[in-house]
């Protein structure tokens, strides 16, 4: 890979990496010990990338419940390594929800999010946000006053959210008042990602489309 190349991901890739985070969830909750890098990991993997990890389970009517979400918003560790942080951390060490039990792993369904460098967006009117933001395509970190908060790509299109909406829940990610968006001292950044995600619990794995 040439400097400063982005590595590009595959399918492949993909299936890699959620096998990874099963299995380094799976160990943890059997041996509480985190996995050990594969042996013979592709170099791509060994790049800098930042990742999140999300554990989703049915609820008693079949819909799709967010179980645990964690992960390393900037490219501070190899993306092997991170995804084997994060996905362990989804599962036992997410604030909002208990640890997963091992016995549940069999109707959680796992998503991996490929992250990229989050950008600072530079405006000088925030209503700007509202045209320069794109749902689909982007996530955002919302900084303020030594708190920061982050929503995935993926989650706008899942709640039908407007910017504005998306930008309200942002700050609120943070703790910050959801209007904080309009301060201009508040640090805005976009970033986007590539999700893979399994179809049904340890079933097949998908590049997913939002």
């Amino acid at each position: 890979m040439k400097e400063n190349e982005e590595p590009s991901y595959t399918l492949e890739d993909g299936k890699f990496l959620i096998t990874l985070a099963r299995k380094s969830i799976l160990n943890y909750l059997t041996f509480q010990k985190l996995l050990t890098q594969p042996e013979g990991t592709p170099a791509k993997f060994l790049e800098e990338s930042g990742v999140f990890v999300t554990l989703n389970k049915p609820d008693d009517k079949g819909n799709k419940k967010l179980r645990g979400c964690i992960g390393f918003p900037t490219p501070v560790y190899p993306l092997v390594q991170a995804t084997i942080d994060a996905a362990k951390s989804s599962a036992v060490s997410d604030p909002r929800f208990p640890t997963v039990e091992i016995e549940e792993m069999k109707e959680i369904m796992i998503e991996v999010t490929i992250l990229t460098p989050p950008m600072l967006m530079q405006v000088k009117d925030p209503k700007e946000y509202l045209k320069k933001i794109k749902i689909g395509r982007d996530g955002l970190i919302v900084k303020s006053g030594g708190r920061s908060g982050l929503l995935l790509p993926q989650v706008p299109v899942e709640w039908n959210w407007t910017v504005e909406e998306f930008l309200e829940h942002t700050c609120g990610k943070a703790w910050l008042d959801v209007n904080c968006w309009k301060n201009l001292s508040t640090e805005i950044y976009r970033f986007s990602g590539i999700i893979y995600q399994e179809v049904e619990p340890n079933g097949e794995i998908v590049l997913k489309e939002i």
